[in-house]
């Protein structure tokens, strides 16, 4: 196996009520999960191929918790990605490498990734994502359902699969379409830093 090392940010949007049980080892608020994550890697490699700069994404549709398995899945690689950039990327998504695709792949059908254009802006509660024409996301504060003012809550996982530390959000727009398809806007959102080697 490669040597691999990936560090950067992840964005993470969901079916469930805000802070997700998923992270504390509980039932998905509805019974089932429809969700997923787009990593943007600011430093990392596969063997000797750099990957700096470059996004992956998975989004999935479970029909019970994500552990029970018995999903389907959709997953990108950057478009950006050369040829040896795509084949790591992807192998990645295979859960090749291990870090949390490794547990992931075993709980979906994961078809070949599609190559499409990562359009990202990090910035906190107010980031955005478009991937191609096939995932919309925008999140947005918490809102206290009386003052009606911004919250800003965190969770600290130390045995978190994705994320030791994240911020809590709630996504303004949530939309997937192509493979797996929802709407799931103004529901969980997250985002924080990843490293996985």
């Amino acid at each position: 196996m490669a040597a691999w090392e990936l560090n950067g940010n992840v964005l993470i949007a969901c079916n469930c009520d805000w802070g997700c049980p998923c992270n504390f080892n509980a039932r998905p608020s509805r019974g089932h999960c429809e969700g997923g994550w787009i990593w943007i890697v600011e430093q990392g490699h596969v063997g000797e191929v750099r990957l700096d700069g470059l996004g992956l994404a998975v989004f999935a549709d479970w029909p019970g918790a994500i552990h029970e398995g018995g999903g389907r899945a959709a997953c990108y690689v950057d478009e950006r990605a050369d040829e040896a950039q795509r084949e790591a990327l992807t192998r990645t998504l295979r859960g090749e490498l291990g870090g949390p695709w490794g547990l992931f792949i075993k709980t979906y059908d994961l078809p070949a990734p599609r190559p499409a254009r990562f359009d990202v802006t990090l910035a906190a509660h107010q980031s955005r994502a478009a991937i191609a024409d096939f995932i919309e996301l925008e999140l947005q504060a918490i809102r206290n359902p009386v003052t009606k003012a911004e919250v800003h809550p965190e969770v600290v996982l130390p045995e978190g699969l994705v994320v030791k530390h994240g911020a809590l959000a709630a996504s303004k727009v949530f939309r997937v379409r192509g493979g797996v398809e929802y709407d799931h806007s103004g529901q969980y959102a997250a985002f924080g830093r990843f490293a996985y080697s």
